[in-house]
């Protein structure tokens, strides 16, 4: 009896099991991925990218210490891809940025990218929407994550605008970009306030063009453009960057000449230092003159030193105050030395610990000009942290 009572148990056991698994299959069967199967092909081309720079830092003002925190300062998500053979798309968002949508072209500010290319042949190239203005020179290049100070004139510049563009791969060395955008982000009152004697344009555009030149077999490189911006009726702004770059096995150096020549002080920093009492809105004919160099030293596939050295100048040119004695305003002595260690053989993370240093030397204009006043200053960072462009897909 307890033969036939344990053959029945194992029977009815083996029973229920075999069913469970045919309703488990069935179940699985009635749900969909989320991503069809049909679609799932398409991720073959396409990167989602977190780039990511934290940090511990410690902060100094004129040798003063003022305090210590972790920061994240950047993070910027990016998906990129092709949906076809011709047609790719980049989107990345800059999530340490203000989220309000933009006067103008109606997007966030935090939003750095947002358009699509078309590959027209193996020349050329079609792209529209939100991008990076291809403004030249080796430092605005760089992945945002791999600068730890930017100069003067990229920190306070609109450096992503709306437009469209077309690129010429000429041939192996030569490639040439030509970019029609908006101007700015914002409104003329916005940036510029109510300025007397000035009205805003009603044709705010910027034209790009620029010039990657490659030799060498890729040892020395450049980036150069020249843009021409419509801030006002009549009063424009030029800007010129030349940039070169040269890599050998142990060491790259990088140099970088900027000049701003602006009708109205699009770059901000002197109508930023003027109080409101003296001047309550931007003044015009500003000059801001900027040469950034970086100096890497690969010890050995782990241990990385970098140097980044840049000098900026700020120059007033206009008349409009009597008792203004030099066009020179203010000069900014900037160095960044770092010790980077890449710890992956096969994965682009490094950790860094480097320093800050930013001096500030005002013109006698500037220091002694009543109402201004202004003094020396220097500030300071020391960080350690990691930086890596933290591939998801």
């Amino acid at each position: 009896m307890k033969k036939i009572l344990l053959s029945l148990l194992v029977t009815f056991c083996v029973a229920i099991s075999v069913s469970a698994q045919e309703m488990q299959t069935e179940g699985n069967d009635s749900y969909r991925s989320l991503i069809p199967e049909s679609k799932q092909s398409l991720l073959k081309n396409v990167d989602m990218i977190a780039n990511t720079q934290m940090a511990f830092r410690n902060d100094f003002m004129d040798g003063d210490y003022l305090g210590s925190k972790f920061k994240i300062e950047q993070f910027r998500m990016e998906l990129k891809g092709y949906v076809h053979e011709k047609i790719f798309f980049r989107f990345r968002h800059r999530y340490t940025s203000s989220f309000e949508p933009q006067t103008i072209d109606k997007i966030i500010k935090g939003v750095d990218m947002a358009y699509v290319r078309f590959d027209l042949s193996d020349k050329w190239q079609l792209s529209a929407g939100k991008m990076c203005a291809d403004w030249g020179g080796i430092e605005f290049d760089l992945n945002p994550i791999d600068i730890y100070e930017y100069s003067d004139i990229i920190e306070m510049a609109d450096n992503f605008l709306t437009g469209a563009g077309v690129h010429y791969q000429m041939n192996d060395r030569n490639g040439f970009a030509f970019q029609l955008l908006d101007s700015r982000t914002g409104t003329f009152e916005e940036l510029y306030d109510t300025v007397p004697d000035v009205s805003a344009s009603k044709v705010p555009l910027a034209l790009v063009f620029n010039w990657r030149g490659n030799f060498f077999n890729g040892k020395f490189s450049t980036i150069y453009s020249y843009s021409l911006f419509t801030e006002a009726k009549g009063i424009g702004m030029n800007y010129i960057a030349l940039g070169h770059q040269f890599r050998s096995k142990k060491v790259d150096v990088a140099y970088d000449f900027k000049l701003s020549i602006e009708g109205l002080d699009r770059t901000g920093i002197i109508s930023n230092e003027i109080p409101d009492d003296v001047y309550n809105y931007s003044v015009r004919n500003t000059l801001y003159r900027s040469h950034w160099t970086r100096i890497t030293y690969k010890m050995n596939d782990k241990w990385h030193l970098c140097m980044d050295a840049f000098i900026d100048c700020a120059l007033w040119k206009d008349d409009l105050d009597p008792q203004k004695t030099m066009n020179k305003f203010r000069t900014a002595y900037s160095i960044v030395p770092t010790i980077e260690l890449y710890p992956f053989k096969d994965y682009n993370l490094k950790f860094f610990l480097g320093y800050v240093g930013r001096w500030y030397k005002y013109s006698d204009y500037a220091k002694t000009r009543p109402g201004l006043e202004k003094t020396d200053y220097n500030t300071g960072r020391v960080m350690i942290g990691l930086i890596s462009p933290l591939h998801i897909l």
